[in-house]
């Protein structure tokens, strides 16, 4: 499927970066830089390899992080419109970025490894989304529980996550501790840190 942008579209500067985006898409959040900064902090000692960004929406968090710290970048949205900005966003900047547009567990290949994985899933339960009525449901309804795309990172990042690498999963404010115990079904990934952001947590996750 491919979809364009539009004359509604708007652009707001995301740390230099200049990120279009319209009602279709979730407006990048300045406060979302601090997952950048800290990808970009990872990726300085990650060893080789590209960075993967999950639910990259207009992809501002990860452009943002590679500009940082420079490395390949492939970004992976299910919604045409997203991949069609995050495109052209890419462009504008100057990074060349590999748009993976459908199901996360469907446009990776099994033996592909990553450095560094960003993700940014939808996490608001779907009895609470009427609350957030400027945003589209696609990118914040995380289903029953709110964790339903964030379990589909987790397994993505078991599966792709490099031997030495690790994640960056942004959540709600009260969700670290059920990433924690949803991390008990992989063996080899380890919650490392978790850090408080204005309005969600960010949760970094190893693969030692």
């Amino acid at each position: 499927m491919t979809a364009t942008v539009d004359g509604a579209s708007r652009v707001v500067d995301f740390e230099g970066l200049q990120i279009e985006y319209d009602d279709r898409v979730l407006e990048p959040r300045p406060w979302t830089a601090a997952q950048s900064h800290w990808a970009a902090e990872l990726i300085g000692s990650a060893p080789p390899g590209p960075v993967l960004e999950l639910c990259s929406g207009a992809g501002h968090i990860g452009l943002l992080a590679v500009r940082l710290a420079p490395r390949s970048l492939v970004c992976v949205d299910a919604d045409a419109t997203a991949c069609a900005y995050l495109r052209r966003n890419a462009a504008n900047a100057g990074i060349r970025v590999d748009v993976r547009e459908g199901r996360m567990d469907a446009v990776l290949d099994a033996d592909e490894r990553f450095a560094v994985v960003i993700a940014d899933p939808p996490w608001v339960t779907t009895d609470e989304v009427g609350r957030y009525p400027e945003d589209p449901l696609l990118a914040i309804d995380g289903g029953r529980d709110g964790l339903e795309v964030v379990r589909a990172c987790l397994d993505v990042i078991a599966a792709h996550l490099s031997d030495g690498g690790s994640a960056l999963l942004q959540t709600g404010p009260d969700q670290p501790d059920e990433v924690r115990a949803l991390l008990e079904a992989y063996e080899d990934l380890e919650l490392r840190e978790v850090r408080v952001a204005e309005r969600g947590a960010l949760v970094r996750i190893d693969r030692p």
